[in-house]
């Protein structure tokens, strides 16, 4: 499977509300995630524990898309740009769109970069 294949199929099952499961399929066990201006989380149970207490913070869920999607198959990076119409908790409905680059290691997401207002 080629990385875009991968990418694509990871986004594909959090469009299914899939999400931890495709934490769990394409992220290395000291996957490195950061988002711009903040400092990076180590370890994949570390970032499980993030990425759950967001899916927590959600109250509503109203749609989500990618606008586009590539890969550097060589250089095994994917980014992605994408879209997340949600509510939550305490803040309300909002649009969040972001670009995140991924570096991946065979089969798994080594470390991830999010870009986003």
């Amino acid at each position: 499977m080629s990385y875009k294949e991968k990418i694509s199929d990871l986004y594909n099952m959090i469009g299914q509300g899939k999400m931890m499961e495709a934490f769990d399929k394409y992220y290395g066990e000291n996957v490195i995630m950061e988002e711009v201006g903040e400092d990076p989380k180590v370890g994949k149970a570390l970032n499980r524990e993030r990425e759950e207490k967001f899916m927590a913070a959600i109250e509503g869920f109203h749609g989500m898309g990618v606008d586009a999607i590539t890969a550097d198959e060589g250089a095994a990076i994917t980014m992605v740009e994408n879209w997340m119409d949600v509510s939550i908790t305490g803040m309300g409905r909002m649009m969040m769109k972001q670009v995140a680059v991924q570096k991946w290691d065979g089969d798994f997401i080594v470390y991830e970069k999010f870009y986003h207002k």
